[in-house]
């Protein structure tokens, strides 16, 4: 995979339905070299620290094929690089098949640049998606398409910029695709498979605490 397009931004007041709110979510791309540190990009930043940002969402991808997906589904909007809120927008090679959330695991590891990341779970859309795109409806549609990206953590810091190629160093035994973690978390019950994977999941080190005590709760209420 590659960098095509690095995007930051810093958090600003927009009205959404007769109320101020302050968002993070529009990024614009930027030249040049820029430092990544553990827990953002220099010139990035987030509103609300609570569910955005930190040492597990430091950097936000995004790939660019899904570019096309949507420009098929709102062939009347606009579609600027970092329009869905990401850091990385990524590009990987025309022979790969499926989608890149079926390819990237948790705990897949990377350089990039000078730097070095790892993969720890997918997005999740809030409501600001909606605000970005002026639609309450889509964050429903976002989830739906399975096209959510996937966060990571620096490892190393260093420097980044368009261009840099993103190079796998390992990938974690118990690593489960993005897509699958996606599939779990909007599933309404669980197989003995489904609860196999969820004990990989939780194996990762990096994969946050707050989802494995979600999905394991999960699984423990809604096993088959």
């Amino acid at each position: 995979m590659k960098v095509i397009s690095l995007n930051v931004g810093l958090p600003r007041e927009v009205t959404w339905h007769g109320t101020s709110v302050s968002t993070g979510i529009y990024k614009k791309p930027v030249a040049g070299r820029v430092a990544l540190r553990k827990l953002d990009l220099d010139g990035d930043g987030q509103a609300d620290l609570t569910v955005h940002g930190g040492e597990y969402k430091a950097v936000y991808c995004y790939p660019l094929e899904h570019y096309d997906y949507w420009k098929r589904e709102l062939p009347d909007r606009e579609l600027p690089m970092g329009v869905f809120g990401e850091n990385f927008t990524l590009v990987g090679s025309s022979e790969e098949q499926g989608l890149p959330e079926e390819r990237v695991h948790l705990g897949d590891r990377f350089s990039v640049g000078s730097a070095e990341v790892v993969v720890t779970q997918p997005r999740l859309p809030c409501y600001k998606l909606g605000i970005r795109f002026e639609s309450d409806d889509m964050v429903r549609r976002f989830l739906a398409s399975g096209r959510t990206g996937f966060y990571l953590a620096v490892t190393r810091e260093g420097e980044v910029g368009a261009g840099d190629e993103m190079k796998v160093l390992s990938r974690d035994p118990n690593g489960v695709p993005i897509s699958e973690i996606v599939r779990l978390y909007t599933k309404k019950a669980y197989s003995r498979a489904d609860a196999a994977l969820v004990e990989r999941a939780s194996r990762i080190e990096e994969f946050p605490k707050s989802w494995k005590e979600y999905l394991e709760e999960r699984v423990g209420r809604n096993q088959n």
